[in-house]
C-alpha cells in the first residue's frame, strides 16, 4: 500500500515544483518554444509574470488567491499539464489538424486564468473567502479573461477562451459549450483535461480533498446548503467527501475524460514514449484510497503539504470560518435531507 516518493509540491515526474512560479515559467516556455519554434514567447511571458502577480496580490484591484485547494500551485499545475497534452498532441499529429502557436497561446493563458474567479477584487473584502464563488467561480473567470485578454494584445480569442474556459467547471452543460473551430473545442477538451488530471494526480489528492477540498465546498454552500425543503447536505465532513472520491473519479475518468473529452488525456503519452504518468498517479491515489477505507487505516492519510495563497496561516483561517459556516447552517430551524 506504499505509494513511491514523490515531493508534495512537485508535479507527477517529480521534475517541475509546481509551488515555484520560477520553474513553472521555465518548464512551459521550453515546451512552447520546442513545440512551435520560431514562434514569439513575449506575450507567454508577460502573462506568466502577470498570474504571478495576479495570485500573489500584487495586480492593483485583486486580493490575491486565499482559496485552500485551488491555490497557486494547483493553477500552475494545470498550466504545466496543458502545455505537456497540446506538445503531445502536435508531436502526434505532424499531418494536422494542428493546435498552431496562437492557439497554444490561447490555451495556456486560459489555463493560466481558468481559476481567477476565485480571486476576490478589493471591493468585495467584505467576503470572507474566495471559495464563497465556488459556484460562479469559472464565469468570474471568464469575465476576468475577458478583460484580461485584450491588455497582452489576445482580443481576437476571447470569444473562444471565454468559452472553452467552461470545460474546467460545472457551471454549463458541456454539450452546450459552443464554439466555430473543431481545434477550438480540442484546445477545450485538454484545457478540461489538464485541470482534471492536476487534482487527481497530485500526491497530496486524498489529504487535500478531505482538508481543504471540503473546506471550500462548506463555504461555497455546495456541502450543505439551504433550500426550500430545508437543508441538503452532500458531504457531512472531509471524511464523507473522501469515501465518495473513488465513485467521483470512476465517474470522471469514464464520462469526463473519457466520454465527452475524447480521452484527451492520452496525448501526453508521445511525451514520456507511451506511458502515462498523470493516469498512473490518479489510479495509484484511488488505489490507496480503495485500501485505507477497506481497513479504516484513514490516519495514515497524515501529509500536511504546504498551501501556497497570500494568507501567512491559511489552513487556520479558512477552519475557523467553516466552523462558523457550519453554526449557521445548522442553526436554522428547517428540515435536513442527507443526499
Amino acid at each position: 500500500m506504499t505509494r513511491p516518493y514523490r515531493r508534495s509540491d512537485f508535479d507527477v515526474t517529480d521534475t517541475v515544483q509546481v509551488s515555484s512560479p520560477p520553474a513553472v515559467r521555465e518548464a512551459v516556455l521550453q515546451l512552447y518554444a520546442d513545440t512551435w519554434p520560431g514562434a514569439p514567447i513575449t506575450t507567454l511571458e508577460t502573462a506568466l509574470a502577470d498570474f504571478e502577480r495576479l495570485f500573489t496580490g500584487q495586480t492593483p484591484g485583486y486580493l490575491g488567491v486565499d482559496t485552500v485547494y485551488h491555490d497557486l500551485q494547483h493553477s500552475q499545475d494545470v498550466v504545466l499539464a496543458m502545455a505537456r497534452l497540446m506538445a503531445g498532441y502536435e508531436k502526434s499529429h505532424q499531418d494536422g489538424p494542428r493546435i498552431g502557436a496562437e492557439r497554444a497561446l490561447m490555451g495556456l493563458v486560459t489555463a493560466l486564468f481558468h481559476d481567477s474567479g476565485y480571486i476576490r477584487e478589493n471591493a468585495e473584502r467584505d467576503i470572507p473567502n474566495g471559495a464563497v464563488f465556488t459556484r460562479q467561480h469559472v464565469t468570474r473567470g471568464a469575465r476576468h479573461l475577458a478583460r484580461y485578454l485584450p491588455a497582452i494584445g489576445l482580443s481576437d480569442w476571447v470569444p473562444v477562451s471565454t468559452r472553452i474556459v467552461h470545460f474546467t467547471g460545472y457551471e454549463m452543460p458541456l454539450d452546450l459549450i459552443r464554439v466555430g473551430d473543431p481545434r477550438d473545442r480540442l484546445v477545450g477538451h485538454l484545457l478540461g483535461t489538464a485541470d482534471m488530471l492536476a487534482q487527481m494526480a497530485d500526491r497530496c489528492y486524498l489529504e487535500k480533498c478531505r482538508d481543504r477540498l471540503y473546506v471550500e465546498f462548506v463555504l461555497g454552500d455546495v456541502a450543505a446548503h439551504k433550500g426550500a425543503g430545508g437543508v441538503r447536505v452532500l458531504y457531512g465532513s472531509g471524511l464523507d467527501l473522501l469515501r465518495q472520491t473513488p465513485q467521483f473519479v470512476a465517474t470522471t475518468i469514464e464520462k469526463r475524460l473519457g466520454g465527452t473529452f475524447g480521452h484527451a488525456y492520452r496525448h501526453v503519452e508521445p511525451l514520456y514514449g507511451g506511458d502515462n504518468p498523470y493516469m498512473d498517479a490518479i489510479h495509484q491515489n484511488v488505489d490507496y484510497l480503495r485500501g485505507l477505507a477497506r481497513n479504516s487505516r484513514w490516519p495514515m492519510l497524515r501529509r500536511n503539504p504546504p498551501v501556497f495563497t497570500v494568507e501567512r496561516n491559511a489552513m487556520q483561517g479558512v477552519r475557523s470560518l467553516l466552523v462558523a459556516h457550519l453554526k449557521a447552517v445548522w442553526s436554522a430551524p428547517v428540515p435536513v435531507n442527507v443526499s
